[in-house]
């Protein structure tokens, strides 16, 4: 599933294609994604022009001057900017056609994206307005992470995982991240030291950074808008890696499943 530094990436990558220029026209193939593709939408958004392209977590917002496009690419959705006509291949369902001829089109095999109109505030949307923090803002700190935590005896992996306590973080980064913190994922969340709160969060913003610069990860689905995988999968120090020497230590990567989810770390490195 795309995670934030591949919304990211997305974003980035569209952001040139659509700020500041003008909505042609929207083609819908087929409007089963999660929700339904609001009726009207080809309506409301052509002749349209686009404000800017945003992200909180992982939804993209598409601001223009009648009201915001919610995005989100679900578990296998890819955005794809296309500067000269393409065949639409199966599972190719929506279209945004631009006035200078660029498409920006959306492709989602598994149709678990969603398309969604919103004509006030996007952050005031029920799905934006009870999140956390962003993770590479200043509102994330040690500070929020430590008040939040304490009495509390979920693991530290499911508790950094917590969209209401920080967006952004997924699986494969809340592994990254606390191996780089030396962190074990099943400590208790309310047994970590606000130290060792101030270096996950210089983990976390770290990996995420260094994930963004490359583009993201691609372990299945994802590409960007230029049709490339992420690489950032090629630097992973623990995920993926269980039976596999720790790159620092040696010991072998454990693999175990905390709330439902693969998670990997080293007994050696990890406290």
């Amino acid at each position: 599933m795309p995670e934030l530094p591949e919304v990211e990436t997305t974003r980035r990558g569209i952001a040139p294609y659509l700020e500041g220029r003008r909505i042609k026209t929207v083609v819908v193939r087929d409007r089963r994604l999660r929700w339904p593709v609001p009726a009207g939408i080809e309506t409301r958004l052509a002749g349209d022009h686009v404000e800017s392209i945003d992200r909180r977590a992982k939804y993209l917002l598409m601001r223009t001057r009648r009201g915001c496009l919610m995005i989100h690419l679900g578990m296998s959705g890819s955005l794809r900017v296309l500067t000269v006509p393409v065949v639409p291949r199966p599972h190719d369902h929506v279209d945004l056609v631009m006035a200078d001829g660029v498409i920006i089109r959306y492709h989602d095999p598994r149709r678990f994206g969603s398309f969604l109109w919103v004509e006030g505030d996007p952050l005031m949307h029920p799905l934006l307005k009870f999140l956390g923090p962003e993770p590479l803002s200043d509102e994330f700190d040690a500070d929020h992470l430590f008040a939040l935590s304490r009495r509390r005896s979920v693991a530290v992996k499911s508790f950094i995982m917590n969209a209401r306590i920080v967006v952004g973080v997924g699986n494969i980064y809340a592994s990254e991240s606390l191996s780089l913190a030396a962190i074990h994922p099943l400590r208790a969340a309310g047994r970590i030291s606000h130290r060792r709160y101030e270096m996950l969060v210089q983990a976390i913003r770290s990996v995420l950074n260094r994930s963004i610069e490359m583009g993201g990860t691609t372990l299945r689905d994802f590409v960007n808008p230029g049709g490339d995988p992420g690489y950032f999968e090629q630097t992973l120090r623990v995920y993926g890696r269980g039976g596999l020497p720790c790159l620092d230590c040696g010991r072998p990567v454990r693999q175990v499943v905390i709330g439902q989810r693969a998670t990997f770390y080293c007994p050696g490195c990890q406290r």
